[in-house]
């Protein structure tokens, strides 16, 4: 599970470390962690801002915390990177005066930088150490207006370094050239396809469209049916359990925005304690690409309820290539969702 400093819980990004197989395909992974925290340091310490205009000198100082997790996966030598982090980055100004030289100290951090939002920039805070005075708001201001686009664009370029593999880049390129090279794997080739009649077959017979799974979960509460439903549709309380922004509308054909805007989507059937159907979507999925999640209450004695949880359509891979959308989705709806619900209201064992 990734480790975040205190009011920072997301939906979790996990893969299996441990070299096993996982639908017949072999996982090799790669701890990014410090090569993360070299690498933002590199990026992000010293950079000048302001040098000296308006009699104002801005630059940044150091990365001062990072935390969280950062790893490569890669799986028939395709890179699937996955990072959840936290950055905090110091910042000084100085201004000259006829009394001679104030300064001023502050810092920007990235409450959360993750591979789910590659295509977004970050949300950026700029706070000033010590008093607000004239000085330190004018700093402030001017970090906001010419810092935070310059440590923006020194993130994305870490966003595209680990999108290439990170530290296991050149690793990579040396067992690409091998394989373009040798003539003999083209006959290798052809064995694949053997399994392909069963497969095709399953899908026939099977629930899935090509490219798309379904997520099907049971889970056990103790309270009352109305009162999880009451949880689940009211933004504060989805705001007080997962620790992020929530917008929430209680009507059919409302809109919702969960985990900070991560997770968007439409409300089709509410029923107050026996039904959600909503259409549902994580921003890295492809444009437009909604599942259907269909959460049914039942309430066989008083104080129990049992939520049987049916999302359909949901891609295998999303719009970057990651192929771990439905493994992520079924662990964040578990832990990050029915588990701390539990633990947060009292509902669990």
């Amino acid at each position: 599970m990734a480790k975040y400093g205190e009011g920072d819980k997301r939906w979790i990004v996990e893969e299996r470390a441990d070299g096993t197989n996982v639908h017949n395909w072999h996982w090799a992974e790669r701890d990014c962690l410090e090569w993360s925290r070299a690498r933002l340091s590199a990026l992000l310490a010293g950079l000048t801002v302001l040098d000296g205009e308006g009699g104002l000198t801005l630059r940044t100082v150091a990365l001062d915390k990072l935390d969280g997790e950062a790893y490569v996966n890669i799986r028939k030598g395709k890179v699937i990177p996955g990072y959840e982090l936290s950055l905090t980055l110091s910042w000084e100004a100085e201004a000259a005066s006829e009394s001679g030289a104030a300064k001023v100290a502050g810092a920007a951090e990235v409450p959360y930088l993750a591979d789910e939002n590659a295509d977004e920039d970050p949300d950026l805070r700029v706070t000033v150490r010590g008093d607000e005075t004239p000085l330190a708001r004018r700093a402030k201001d001017a970090f906001l207006a010419r810092g935070k686009p310059l440590v923006l664009e020194k993130i994305r370029e870490f966003v595209a370094a680990m999108a290439k593999g990170g530290p296991a880049k050149d690793e990579l390129e040396s067992k690409k050239t091998p394989a373009k090279a040798g003539a003999a794997p083209a006959a290798k080739k052809e064995e694949p396809p053997a399994p392909a009649p069963a497969a095709k077959e399953k899908k026939a017979k099977g629930k899935d469209k090509e490219g798309f799974k379904t997520i099907e979960m049971t889970e056990k509460f103790y309270c009352r049916a109305k009162d999880i439903y009451e949880i689940l549709m009211d933004e504060n309380r989805w705001k007080g359990f997962t620790q992020s922004n929530a917008r929430i509308s209680r009507e059919v054909g409302g809109e919702f925005s969960l985990f900070d805007g991560s997770i968007t989507g439409i409300n089709e059937e509410l029923q107050e304690g026996k039904l959600i159907a909503q259409k549902w979507r994580f921003g890295s999925w492809p444009d437009d690409l909604y599942s259907s999640v269909r959460l049914v209450f039942d309430e066989p004695e008083s104080g129990v309820t049992i939520i049987k949880l049916k999302q359909t359509d949901v891609p295998e891979e999303d719009k970057y290539g990651n192929s771990t959308v439905v493994e992520n989705t079924e662990r964040g709806w578990r832990e990050l969702i029915f588990q701390r619900i539990r633990g947060v209201f009292g509902f669990g064992i």
